[in-house]
């Protein structure tokens, strides 16, 4: 990785945002190494946090390879627990001030982190999300996953009041202090309706930023299931009245 300010002339008009990127990561032997690679031609880019998720082919492997040359800093699973679980012990060995979340199938661009950090920049915002449906290129999405990102995110903002046009993307951005005092209690995919959900009941503005996709077919690898659709609407249903134990500072 970069390892200084002076070896990153190209900081996409972010300069001063340094970012640790999370990578939660199942059965990913075939893409890891590229998105690793990838991530670190971001020059915000200062910290790349790998959890393998139990994988059951060769990714624990090239996951030590990595973390053994000092691209990323590893975590293992012994067993297959979920995103949730994974990001919650990624965000345990974030270093930086503020941390993105990149899954390791390259449907996405780690070149949108640079828009999304402008943003804070720009409003001094704790929470960005990359916005797959505002004007940003998308292709390959699945049916069934674009009608479903599309109910569930109308089911968010009647229910929470809100204007989000994509709560299900992978691409978000957060403050680090501010994620880890909301902690992440599920497990698996229902952990972005629970985040979206925390931060709205804490009174963060969540900023939007258009960002592309180039999904995958389903066969390729897709691991979100129908019966996940069920335990978001159930997720944001259980969390509409929930209140911090202490609650972070809150944004003017």
């Amino acid at each position: 990785m970069i390892s200084s300010e002076e070896d990153a002339p190209n900081h996409g008009g972010a300069r001063g945002i340094r970012l640790s990127a999370l990578v939660p990561v199942y059965n990913e032997a075939e893409t890891i190494e590229e998105i690793v690679r990838r991530l670190e031609q971001i020059s915000i880019i200062r910290q790349i946090v790998v959890v393998d998720d139990g994988s059951l082919d060769e990714t624990p492997v090239i996951v030590k390879r990595l973390s053994d040359a000092g691209r990323v800093v590893a975590y293992f699973h012994e067993r297959n627990y979920g995103k949730g679980a994974a990001l919650r012990h990624a965000i345990e060995l974030a270093e930086e001030n503020y941390l993105v979340i990149q899954d390791a199938d390259l449907e996405y661009d780690p070149q949108d982190f640079y828009a999304m950090a402008r943003v804070v920049q720009e409003t001094g915002t704790q929470v960005v999300y990359g916005s797959r449906f505002l004007d940003a290129r998308r292709t390959g999405m699945l049916w069934t996953h674009y009608f479903g990102n599309r109910f569930l995110t109308m089911f968010f903002n009647w229910l929470y009041g809100q204007r989000l046009t994509d709560m299900e993307t992978c691409y978000k951005l957060f403050r680090t202090d501010l994620l880890k005092q909301l902690r992440i209690v599920n497990d698996r995919f229902d952990m972005d309706p629970e985040l979206t959900a925390k931060i709205v009941r804490t009174g963060h503005k969540i900023y939007e930023v258009p960002v592309s996709y180039v999904g995958r077919p389903y066969l390729a690898g897709k691991k979100i299931r129908p019966a996940d659709a069920i335990s978001a609407i159930k997720t944001l249903w259980n969390y509409r009245h929930w209140q911090p134990e202490n609650s972070p500072t809150k944004q003017g």
